[in-house]
């Protein structure tokens, strides 16, 4: 893959950031030209968040995503506002648990995943995010999983360490998920 864009959305506190720092991260450790551009509002946590990646074989011009093959939407609004903007062909992960309607997507394949519930009935709460990225792996092959595990441990703070594993975890049942 030459050059791959990204949106991941939603409310602050479900780790819409961090899974956009894992993907970049991905790209550094595979040689790769990479943009991470994060956005969130005054008041973060349950406020909107959303950050851009960009990863390219070649430099990148400009870090704004403003036509991405891929979006991640964590919530409601995040696939209202987001989805439009994806590529035809494109691809859109809509966390199903938490998005009840699904809308029309003429120009992108929408796929509905359950990633809060699933997470959750695993044990593994609070890392749909990761569930959605492992997914998105998958269904893009923007990386490989090994990458993905040594970005994990890299991204993960020391301070957090009892975290690795969950994502990683979390990551690995996204990447099974059929569908």
């Amino acid at each position: 893959m030459s050059d791959f864009s990204l949106i991941i959305a939603g409310f602050g506190g479900q780790g819409v950031l961090f899974a956009g720092k894992a993907a970049a991260y991905c790209a550094l450790l595979e040689g790769k030209e990479v943009s991470w551009l994060p956005s969130y509002g005054p008041e973060m946590r349950g406020g909107t968040a959303n950050c851009g990646v960009c990863i390219s074989d070649t430099p990148i011009g400009s870090p704004l995503v403003t036509r991405p093959h891929a979006l991640i939407a964590m919530n409601g609004p995040s696939l209202q506002k987001f989805l439009p903007l994806v590529m035809p062909g494109g691809l859109a992960l809509a966390d199903s648990s938490i998005i009840k309607q699904m809308p029309e997507s003429p120009r992108a394949r929408l796929v509905p995943v359950p990633a809060s519930d699933t997470v959750s009935r695993e044990g593994l709460g609070g890392v749909a995010n990761m569930l959605l990225l492992g997914k998105l792996l998958r269904e893009t092959g923007f990386s490989v999983m090994d990458t993905m595990r040594e970005a994990l441990a890299e991204c993960v703070p020391p301070r957090k360490k009892d975290m690795l594993e969950k994502n990683i975890r979390a990551v690995e049942l996204g990447f099974a998920l059929d569908g």
